[in-house]
């Protein structure tokens, strides 16, 4: 319960709608999302040396975040890795918005790879907090296996889930 309030939250401060999912599932939007990760460590950490100026990178880099899945174009195909990822992650984090019946299985998997992505996340912000490389690399390792797995969890879901109509005319 708790996990599916923090993708709630997450999803929501992105305010996707339909146009700008398909638009995410570019796999252009998605490879540079990923990207995106050592950008934030090193916006937060530039506060070693620039001071309060830190805020600056930080907002560009959520900026930047914000605008990514918005700025692509849908893509001319979705039969790759990122897309079905994508894909999964909509079904996913839409499930009970949208009363999909996603197999528990699936469901058990998203929550976990979640916690493990927050624990890193948690020693990532540990590390930058402090400034210390160790708990930053750490974190930052566990939170993108965590994100990684997370991403080619969605996949699978979305096999499993592609023989329904509204998702099957998503595969081109």
């Amino acid at each position: 319960m708790i996990i599916g309030r923090i993708l709630k939250l997450a999803s929501g401060s992105m305010s996707m709608s339909e146009e700008v999912w398909f638009r995410h599932a570019n796999p252009r939007s998605g490879w540079s999302r990923f990207a995106t990760y050592p950008l934030v460590i090193l916006a937060f950490w530039s506060r070693a040396w620039l001071g309060i100026w830190f805020i600056i990178p930080v907002v560009a880099v959520f900026i930047w975040a914000w605008l990514n899945p918005r700025i692509f174009p849908k893509p001319t195909s979705t039969d790759n890795w990122m897309s079905k990822g994508v894909f999964g992650e909509k079904i996913f984090t839409e499930r009970r918005k949208t009363k999909t019946e996603v197999p528990s299985h699936h469901v058990a998997a998203g929550n976990l790879t979640t916690i493990i992505s927050i624990i890193g996340v948690a020693i990532l912000t540990y590390g930058l907090v402090v400034l210390e490389i160790w708990p930053t690399v750490a974190g930052a390792a566990i939170a993108f296996l965590g994100k990684t797995w997370y991403v080619d969890r969605m996949v699978w879901l979305f096999e499993d889930m592609k023989h329904i109509p509204e998702y099957k005319k998503w595969l081109y």
